[in-house]
């Protein structure tokens, strides 16, 4: 029996079991088998929950690339390492196979290395999802550098503040990026934060759409010319364990973004270990994240975990929407696609379409799905199921967060029997328990509560940047001994786990406590519905009643308006109870979103409430214009 690979669901048992009752031998075990060390480690594991601090594999030396490169070339050199498909369908995808991504890592390590770079230093990158995306993060890893991913679609103000907060030598961008049929001025938004960050020494720019673009004296480097000078040999330098791999910016929460920090050695062997089992990776399959490396999804299942198992990962450039709606099952079709990893709210999206753009591709070649960033609703999951899956393709619904650096509840394919809206089982080494307000562990199925973690893993976020106390406050405060990961969840009758939202989208209303979740699944299996979000605003008489932005289909938007909001507060009632049922309901064409898919609650909460006066940064979001619109027509 392989520990680090689980077939079926006997196996996942005796190996959870074993996982529980000796983490340390568990993990020492995978750590051994399937990984290079140029020295092996002291202790496995040490920690302590009031510092909080914990260290994995003390002691150890290694490079984390030598694990994703180095040590596939001699058996995986021509295969195809990372498969860059471009915004444009007309523009050829590159190939880029381990031996040729082995050169240019070391090119660019090189190139980082002669501008000053070195062990420790931060590296800002701000780039589109091109192969260089990709290098620049191994880059930095392969000469000890501590990088940091900013998405590219973020504001110039929000890089800004990612750059001062880790103080970043250098920033890594493009002339310009595509998006659909547009295109976006990085190297703009780029001068623009700099003109606030002291700590940045040069610019490195990458040629992607040809813009003329402004080239400061001294800072800024076109840098194919660096790359085309520099040597194709790049040695790897020795890190130790718990040396820092990244620095990586929570969105969507208020006040300054946090920096997770995330070590090298417990992040790598967690990473690889869960890519494994929750996507069957096999040799030759062709495996998708659909997510952009700006987002952990990408650091830990486009880049980290998948070269770590010599697979072939796929880049995508584009959206889903461009030059239409099939644009993901034509991909999936071109590249025969086997394991396929989105979010809901792409699914959602998607399924408002009309199904011939499903129809006309083949997807045969696919084997296990995945859904990641929010729990999916049921509605959305039979959609993909049936349409994409065509009821032969397991779904991994996976929970996970930027905090935890890899998936700790999902399926596993062929092991797990899945059930819509649940994430069903935690993987081997993770000890979720759930927990009431007073701190008492809730024994026993059937219950809910606050989800927390009560023993290390090996990918945890060792700290906050700079703000180790702020780091104590948010994730070891609320719960003596644990983790807690600020979700709400519930365990059914078999000990399946589903997430029902952060807990401060669980709104007191007469005494109740409504978890949103389930109230927005309800109101999105009205056929007219494409998606919703419900959220609590302050009432005379129940202390919060409830307020729904609903979001139709094109289907409804003819009806009366009216009556939709009776059938949809009617088909709460039936599926939740009375006590669920929204005080108002706003049709809205839009929600606020985050790049990363996320819903921002609190903007609405708080136009729900009727304070607007500080919704903070918008520029952000995906759809900042959208704010606005739902202002102006709030529900007094």
């Amino acid at each position: 029996m392989s520990n680090y690979h689980i077939k079926h669901l006997e196996e996942y048992f005796q190996v959870y079991r074993k996982s529980v009752r000796n983490p340390e031998s568990y993990w020492e075990e995978i750590a051994e088998e399937h990984f290079m060390w140029h020295k092996r480690w002291d202790n496995v594991l040490s920690y302590d929950f009031d510092k909080p601090e914990f260290k994995w594999f003390e002691g150890a030396q290694l490079n984390i690339t030598e694990n994703c490169i180095d040590r596939h070339l001699r058996t995986r050199g021509d295969k195809t390492a990372i498969l860059f498909e471009p915004n444009d369908p007309k523009e050829k995808a590159q190939h880029i196979t381990y031996n040729e991504l082995h050169k240019r890592v070391a090119k660019m390590a090189n190139v980082l290395k002669a501008k000053g770079i070195k062990k420790g230093d931060r590296v800002c990158i701000y780039l589109p999802m091109i192969p260089e995306l990709a290098i620049s993060l191994l880059a930095c890893a392969r000469i000890g550098a501590i990088h940091s991913v900013v998405f590219a679609g973020f504001s110039s103000k929000a890089l800004a503040t990612r750059i001062n907060d880790a103080s970043c030598k250098m920033v890594i961008t493009s002339d310009g990026s595509y998006r659909g049929s547009k295109t976006i001025d990085l190297k703009g938004i780029v001068d623009e934060g700099l003109k606030s960050c002291e700590s940045v020494e040069n610019v490195l720019v990458v040629k992607r759409i040809n813009a003329e673009i402004p080239m400061e004296e001294g800072r800024d480097h076109w840098l194919q010319p660096l790359l085309d000078a520099a040597e194709e040999t790049c040695a790897p330098e020795i890190m130790n364990a718990e040396d820092p791999l990244f620095i990586l910016y929570t969105s969507g929460s208020t006040g300054t973004p946090k920096g997770m920090v995330h070590t090298t050695a417990g992040y790598m062997v967690y990473t690889a270990f869960t890519f494994k089992n929750v996507f069957q990776y096999r040799e030759d399959d062709i495996y998708w994240c659909t997510a952009d490396i700006g987002w952990i999804t990408g650091h830990s299942y486009i880049v980290y975990g998948p070269l770590a198992n010599g697979a072939t990962t796929v880049m995508f450039e584009g959206v889903p929407s461009y030059p239409d709606h099939a644009r993901f099952w034509e991909i999936v079709e071109k590249h025969k696609v086997t394991q396929f990893y989105t979010a809901p709210t792409a699914i959602r999206a998607l399924g408002k379409e009309n199904l011939d753009f499903v129809e006309k591709h083949d997807l045969s070649s696919l084997k296990v799905l995945g859904t990641v960033g929010e729990p999916i609703n049921e509605e959305a999951w039979h959609w993909y199921d049936e349409n994409i899956g065509k009821r032969k393709c397991p779904i991994v619904d996976t929970w996970w967060q930027t905090e935890t650096g890899g998936i700790m509840i999902s399926p596993i394919p062929y092991s797990t029997p899945a059930i819509p809206t649940f994430a069903t089982l935690p993987l081997p080494g993770i000890q979720p328990a759930l927990m009431d307000e007073e701190g008492k562990e809730i024994k026993g199925n059937q219950v809910d509560g606050r989800l927390c973690i009560k023993f290390p893993w090996p990918s945890m976020a060792r700290t906050i940047w700079g703000n180790h106390q702020r780091y104590k406050d948010t994730y070891f405060s609320a719960f003596k001994n644990m983790y807690f990961t600020g979700d709400g969840a519930l365990r059914d009758s078999v000990g399946y786990y589903r997430i029902t939202g952060r807990v401060d989208d669980v709104v007191i209303v007469s005494g109740h406590n409504l978890g949103t979740a389930p109230i927005e699944d309800a109101i999105n299996e009205h056929p007219a519905v494409a998606e919703s979000a419900i959220v609590g605003y302050p009432h005379e008489v129940k202390g919060n009643a409830l307020y729904g932005y609903v979001i139709l289909k094109e289907t409804g938007e003819t009806r009366n308006q009216d009556n939709l909001r009776k059938e949809i507060n009617q088909m709460i009632s039936d599926r939740i109870g009375p006590i669920a049922k929204l005080n108002k309901i706003q049709f809205t064409s839009g929600l606020p979103k985050t790049r990363s898919g996320k819903i921002l609650r609190r903007i609405l909460r708080k136009i729900a409430s009727n304070d607007t006066s500080n919704l903070g940064d918008t520029s952000t979001l995906l759809n900042p214009e959208i704010v606005q619109e739902i202002m102006d027509n709030v529900i007094k």
